[in-house]
């Protein structure tokens, strides 16, 4: 109870300093002092108190509004980067894990174009621009790979105990395949993009040349 009252307490002096900080009350005092500036030179009278009151609210209702602060966007390469480091994890988990040797292989040919998507340069500069892609990557390697191999360990152990229905093995296979073609439709999709990007420059260029 004392820890609610004391965080309550807290919450309620921040929201006054905001206030007293805030463009109204700023505003709403500038007005109350053009009040007490016409009570002390006699031109408010008895009714003094309402004139700086009302003053001070005609301030405060024409000031204008808290400008809230403009949300921060991660700089997309700075995105990539990250992205980057995640990969790095994922190379050292997957080195730690015993795979068949086909879906090893399949595998490294996934991070191998994982990483030639991510590497720092033109290629990376055109998956930047398009966060769609970003987002399919990040999740690949964040949660679908190591989905994968996880539950290729754990489903391995349980055969053993019940063989019998299609080998782990072969579902992983399936699985990382998926994914490689998810990653081939990405570089396809980039490779699109600057494709319509030449041919947007091509056609500026011609016609600068004709006007």
């Amino acid at each position: 109870m004392a820890t609610s009252r004391a965080s309550g307490g807290a919450g309620a002096g921040s929201r006054v300093l905001g206030y007293l900080e805030s463009r109204k009350n700023l505003a709403g005092s500038a007005g109350g002092l053009v009040g007490l500036g016409l009570t002390l030179a006699g031109a408010a009278g008895a009714y003094w108190p309402a004139v700086v009151a009302g003053l001070y609210a005609a301030g405060a209702l024409i000031a204008p509004p808290e400008r809230a602060d403009t949300p921060y966007f991660p700089d997309p390469a700075e995105q990539l980067g990250v992205v980057r480091e995640d990969l790095g994890r994922l190379r050292e988990y997957v080195a730690e894990v015993e795979l068949p040797p086909a879906a090893e292989g399949k595998l490294s040919e996934l991070l191998d174009l994982y990483a030639a998507l991510l590497d720092p340069g033109w290629v990376a500069d055109a998956l930047a621009t398009e966060p769609e892609a970003v987002h399919t990557l990040s999740r690949a390697i964040r949660l679908d790979v190591p989905e994968c191999v996880d539950t290729y360990n754990r489903t391995r152990w349980w055969t053993r105990l019940t063989p019998g229905g299609e080998s782990p093995e072969r579902h992983l296979e399936r699985q990382l395949s998926v994914l490689f073609e998810e990653a081939e439709r990405v570089t396809a999709g980039l490779h699109d993009v600057e494709a319509r990007r030449q041919q947007t420059h091509t056609t500026y260029l011609e016609g600068r040349r004709e006007s």
